[in-house]
């Protein structure tokens, strides 16, 4: 049976939704999945998502003033993760988006270009839920959802970039949002309490996780009884969409992962 059916402009907890660039939600709860080795595409800048053909979607240029250089709590390569493959179930892994192109994610033209209050606005989020936004970059979306979920409630901020995070903390500083809690995952843990989170957001990364299999059984056990996993990536059905291929991903290929 599938977990997805369409819903033109509107997301249901297991749907999909297309705004102007094509973005898809997909929502599911993934069956839980034996863990085997796979592949870890290496930290590198990921080249820009966006074609440059025929779009009103510009990449933003490289970050201005650098004080951003690699940490030096950037993490080492673990022994206990295994290697990975450059494919997963006949997917191509994407390389991981590097914390030099932060500033694309908050670029002004978002809203615009995705939607964003759509989506916010369908996952229905109740004040006092735990929210885990995995991927999180700067926080373009976890301080959005602290906002909705508040008072009480917590958003776990999981990235495997510690410089991610510090952009993230200083963000919150700034516009003074509590209740987010940066984790500092792995390529095969998102380091997420078991069985409490209500909903686990991942816009636009599950397609660069180095090891889903390890990450979606991690996952599994870190939801709440009717707790939600909700993807969105960019459809690759559309040829339309101005990303690029490796950035996107089918129904039919997130159905074949999440099942």
């Amino acid at each position: 049976m599938s977990l997805l059916r369409f819903v033109p402009c509107a997301i249901l907890v297991t749907a999909t939704i297309f705004t102007p660039v094509g973005m898809r939600v997909l929502s599911a709860q993934p069956a839980a999945a034996p863990v085997a080795p796979v592949q870890a595409a290496p930290q590198a800048v990921r080249q820009s998502a966006v074609s440059g053909q025929g779009s009103s979607v510009t990449p933003a240029a490289p970050a201005q003033a650098a004080p951003l250089q690699p940490a030096a709590s950037s993490p080492q390569p673990d022994p206990a993760i295994p290697p990975a493959d450059k494919f997963y179930l006949g997917r191509e892994i994407a390389q991981t988006m590097h914390f030099a192109g932060a500033p694309w994610l908050v670029r002004e033209s978002r809203e615009r270009q995705e939607e964003c209050s759509t989506l916010m606005s369908a996952l229905h989020f109740k004040p006092g839920q735990t929210v885990a936004d995995l991927g999180c970059g700067n926080g373009f979306y976890t301080l959005k959802i602290a906002a909705k979920i508040a008072p009480g409630g917590r958003v776990l901020a999981v990235d495997i970039q510690p410089e991610m995070l510090q952009l993230l903390n200083e963000r919150a500083r700034v516009e003074k949002i509590a209740g987010v809690e940066p984790v500092l995952g792995t390529l095969i843990d998102p380091k997420l309490p078991k069985g409490k989170v209500d909903l686990i957001l991942c816009v636009d990364a599950y397609h660069e996780f180095s090891h889903p299999q390890q990450m979606l059984a991690a996952i599994r056990k870190s939801l709440a009884p009717q707790g939600r996993l909700v993807l969105v990536e960019f459809r690759a059905e559309d040829p339309k969409v101005p990303i690029k291929p490796l950035h996107k991903m089918t129904k039919v290929q997130v159905n074949k992962e999440l099942t």
